[in-house]
């Protein structure tokens, strides 16, 4: 074999290869590329989404192919190239090096290099021994016929991300299809054969896509199949022994048990999350949802404390998500629900308090990237916005802050949001804003707004399947 030679660039330190990378793997190569900058798994992934134009690859990933639990595909190499500043040449010989260990091939040079032994008498029938070997060959041949190698899986993975992130900004009927159609297709690939470590990523696919799902029904009130879905996300995540996503379901959990008035559920779900060891900001979006909850029940300094453990998690937050989008909880979603649990709470200072947390959720929302720009979270805000104005006697205030929502397009608002119009427009029809023409008006069309919203044809109810 040849040698390769190569240069790296990195915290000022230049390093070749020849000879000696001959018997490098690609994940003690990958490791040698990554420490000799002083760079974590994480950055070399920020580096590689960098490259590719989308935020799809995770430190978790590059944890994998350090530990070759996962060998880069030819469209990885190509971009962990360029990250490193090495010929992909490298790594495909370092990859074909790993893969040669893994079939044996290291094996069968030994046994042709060693003297030979001399042969044995068999104690047993000659034929009984080739049919013993004819058995072993056969489930060998099993092992091989897997119906997804790594392509497949990060593919997937990629697929999801996509879509994860693609969720929060775009309108539902552009993704539902897709997300079904990768959700059937992970079921049917798990029903096949693959590699055990490939299984429990299909897996842990799976309970992502039936967390979509569940996502899908929720924002269309359909509660019962959402339920369903995310019964299926948990077993999913179970089979996989996926902490993070065992915690997000939970969430997901708590999410239908609010909306379907069960209050105190929604509390206990969110709770029993917090309890699996999770990374990311799933922590934060449990205590998030813990707080709204227990405001809803009436537990004051329950909500409170919930408050501020979403402020300690939120600093002490222990690595990244491993995917975008929907999976994951920022600061600007934080605020969001921060204001919602304040106006349950009821008082002029926590209303006050609110009206400065779902602002701050708006100005947050409209500096992050288009991709990034939650638009049912920008609806929660404003409603939330102006029902606070409502509440302090500012009718003004909350006609303007409503206008953002009522001049929005109605497909593009979850049951979630017809709801909480629907509410606003019942506290319109107080006592003290009888007879005030400008309080009609603004309840005739919230209304209006929440009947549109609602309706079938803004959200066709053969989606959730």
């Amino acid at each position: 074999m040849g040698t390769v030679s190569g240069a790296i660039m990195g915290a000022g330190v230049r390093v070749s290869w020849g000879e000696g990378m001959g018997d490098t793997g690609v994940g003690a190569l990958l490791v040698r590329l990554r420490t000799e900058r002083g760079w974590s798994q994480q950055r070399v992934a920020d580096e590689y989404n960098a490259l590719e134009g989308r935020a799809g690859k995770t430190g978790k990933e590059i944890g994998r192919y350090e530990r070759e639990t996962r060998i880069p595909v030819p469209y990885t190499r190509k971009y962990l190239a360029q990250v490193f500043g090495i010929d992909v040449s490298v790594l495909d010989q370092a990859v074909a090096l790993s893969k040669g260990r893994r079939s044996g091939d290291g094996a069968a040079v030994t046994r042709r290099t060693s003297p030979e032994l001399p042969t044995a008498r068999p104690s047993t029938p000659m034929g009984s021994v080739s049919a013993d070997a004819a058995v072993a060959a056969e489930f060998a041949r099993f092992i091989a016929q897997r119906n997804a190698d790594e392509f497949v899986v990060e593919q997937l993975e990629a697929d999801i991300a996509r879509l994860a992130r693609g969720y929060v900004s775009h309108p539902l009927l552009e993704l539902y299809v897709e997300i079904k159609r990768l959700r059937d297709g992970a079921f049917e690939l798990l029903r096949g054969r693959q590699h055990p470590r490939q299984t429990v990523d299909l897996y842990v696919a799976a309970a992502r896509l039936c967390g979509l799902s569940a996502h899908v029904c929720l924002d269309l009130g359909a509660y019962d199949s959402a339920a369903t879905h995310a019964r299926t996300a948990r077993a999913c995540a179970e089979a996989a022994g996926h902490a993070g996503m065992l915690a997000w379901v939970r969430a997901v959990e708590s999410l239908i048990a609010y909306w379907t008035g069960r209050y105190g559920q929604a509390v206990r779900l969110a709770q029993s999350g917090r309890l699996h060891r999770a990374g990311g900001s799933i922590t934060v979006r449990l205590a998030c949802l813990e707080a709204r909850a227990q405001a809803m029940v009436g537990n004051r300094a329950g909500a409170l404390a919930a408050l501020e453990d979403a402020e300690r998690f939120r600093g002490a937050m222990a690595g990244h998500d491993e995917v975008p989008g929907l999976f994951t909880f920022p600061a600007a979603k934080q605020f969001a629900y921060a204001g919602t649990t304040r106006l349950a709470l009821g008082g002029r200072k926590h209303v006050e308090q609110a009206i400065v947390s779902a602002d701050t959720a708006i100005s947050l929302y409209r500096g992050a990237e288009d991709d990034d720009r939650s638009v049912g979270d920008l609806f929660a805000a404003h409603v939330d916005l102006a029902r606070g104005h409502l509440l302090l006697g500012d009718l003004d205030g909350t006609e303007a802050m409503l206008g953002f929502v009522l001049d929005s397009p109605p497909e593009r608002m979850s049951a979630s949001i017809a709801r909480r119009l629907t509410a606003l427009g019942g506290e319109l029809e107080g006592p003290q804003y009888g007879g005030v023409v400008q309080a009609a008006h603004l309840r005739e069309r919230l209304q209006h707004t929440a009947v549109l919203a609602a309706s079938p044809a803004a959200h066709p109810r053969e989606l959730p399947t």
